[in-house]
C-alpha cells in the first residue's frame, strides 16, 4: 500500500483526539473522503479558534498558520457550549458563513462532541447536547420540467462522436436520480438485465432499476464503445473520456451545462444534481411515486431529505384548492 507523505504529514499537525475521530468515521462509520475532508476542515478551524479565545496561541500569526497538535484533553474538557456558540458567532462575522455552512459546523460539532463523550470516553458532559442549529429557510429544489427534459435528450448532435455516450448520461442523470460520483464510478459487470448495483454515498450499496429507456441507451453506447486503451484498473468503468480513462466528475459537469445551454435552458445554472432533482421531481409529479419509495430511489438516508419534493407540486394544490366546494361562493 502507497502513503501519500503530504497526507501524513498533516495528520501529524492535528490532535490526537481529531487523528482517531476522523479514523472512526472512516473505518466504523463510512463515511464518504468529502464528508471526513469536511469535517477535518469544520474542526482544524474550531481548534484554532478555541486557541485565541481561550487564550492558548502564543505565537503572532495568521488565522490559518496557528498550529494545533498541542491541544490535548485537558483543553477539550475545558470546552463549554458558550464557546462553540461563540465559535459559530466568529464564523458568520468573521469567516462570512451563512446559516447553510454554520448548519454543518453545528453538525461536525454535534457528531465529534458525541464521540468523545460516547466512544472515546474523553468527555464526561457533552458541551454539544444542547447546541441548536441556525435556521435554514427550505428552497424548492430547480429542476427541469418534463418537456424541458424532453427539449435536453433531442437537442444533442447524433453527428458528435460522444453522441451516445452523453446522451447515455443524461438518460440516466433523468431516469435514475444518480448523483454524479455515482454515475461515473458505473461498473459495466454491475449491469444485469435491468438492473444496476451502484456504491453510493457513505458507501453504501443500492441496487438501481433501469427502465426502457436507460437499457436502449445504455445498449446503443455499448455498441461504440471503446475502452481498448483504458488501464485495467479502469477497464469495466461504463463511461470513458476522450483520453481513455474512468470519465471524471468534472467532466461530465462541463458536459451537463454544455448540453443544456445549448437547448436553450438557460433559466437556471444547470449541474448533475439538479438533473438528480429533475429525475425525482419528475417520478413524484408525473409517475405518482410516493415519498418512501423514492427515498430509496436516490438512497436517501433520512425521509426528510427527500420530504424537498413534496413542495414542488404547486399546480396539483391549485387545483386542490379550486375544488373546494365554496370556491364560487
Amino acid at each position: 500500500m502507497k502513503y501519500n507523505i503530504d497526507d501524513l504529514k498533516e495528520m501529524n499537525s492535528l490532535p490526537q483526539t481529531l487523528i482517531e475521530f476522523l479514523n472512526y468515521l472512516d473505518v466504523i462509520k463510512g463515511k464518504s473522503p468529502n464528508t471526513i475532508v469536511a469535517y477535518k476542515a469544520d474542526l482544524i478551524m474550531f481548534f484554532r479558534f478555541i486557541k485565541i479565545y481561550k487564550g492558548l496561541n502564543e505565537k503572532d500569526c495568521d488565522f490559518e498558520e496557528i498550529t494545533i497538535d498541542d491541544i490535548g484533553n485537558r483543553v477539550i474538557r475545558s470546552i463549554k457550549l458558550s464557546d462553540l456558540y461563540a465559535f459559530l458567532s466568529f464564523t458568520e462575522k468573521y469567516r462570512n458563513n451563512g446559516s447553510y455552512a454554520r448548519a454543518r459546523k453545528v453538525a461536525t460539532l454535534k457528531s465529534f462532541f458525541k464521540y468523545l463523550y460516547g466512544k472515546s470516553k474523553i468527555i464526561d458532559e457533552n458541551p454539544a447536547m444542547e447546541l441548536e442549529s441556525p435556521k435554514i429557510n427550505k428552497r424548492n429544489p430547480i429542476y427541469l420540467t418534463l418537456n424541458e427534459s424532453q427539449t435536453l435528450l433531442r437537442s444533442l448532435d447524433r453527428s458528435n462522436k460522444n453522441y451516445e455516450r452523453d446522451y447515455c448520461i443524461l438518460t440516466l442523470f433523468l431516469n435514475c436520480g444518480l448523483r454524479v460520483s455515482e454515475l461515473c464510478s458505473i461498473d459495466i459487470t454491475k449491469i444485469k438485465e435491468d438492473t444496476l448495483t451502484i456504491i453510493g454515498k457513505g458507501n453504501k450499496e443500492r441496487t438501481v432499476y433501469l427502465n426502457k429507456a436507460c437499457l436502449k441507451a445504455i445498449s446503443d453506447y455499448l455498441a461504440v464503445r471503446d475502452g481498448s486503451g483504458l488501464p485495467e484498473a479502469e477497464r469495466n468503468s461504463l463511461f470513458i473520456s476522450n483520453k481513455q480513462r474512468q470519465i471524471s466528475v468534472r467532466s461530465v459537469e462541463r458536459l451537463v451545462k454544455k448540453y443544456t445551454e445549448e437547448a436553450g435552458l438557460t433559466k437556471n445554472k444547470y449541474t448533475p444534481h439538479k438533473l438528480r432533482h429533475t429525475a425525482a421531481t419528475l417520478m413524484y409529479k408525473h409517475g405518482n411515486v410516493d415519498i418512501r419509495s423514492l427515498q430509496q430511489i436516490l438512497g436517501h438516508e433520512n425521509i426528510s431529505t427527500t420530504q424537498i419534493y413534496t413542495h414542488v407540486d404547486n399546480e396539483t394544490l391549485r387545483e386542490a384548492v379550486k375544488s373546494n366546494p365554496l370556491s364560487d361562493e
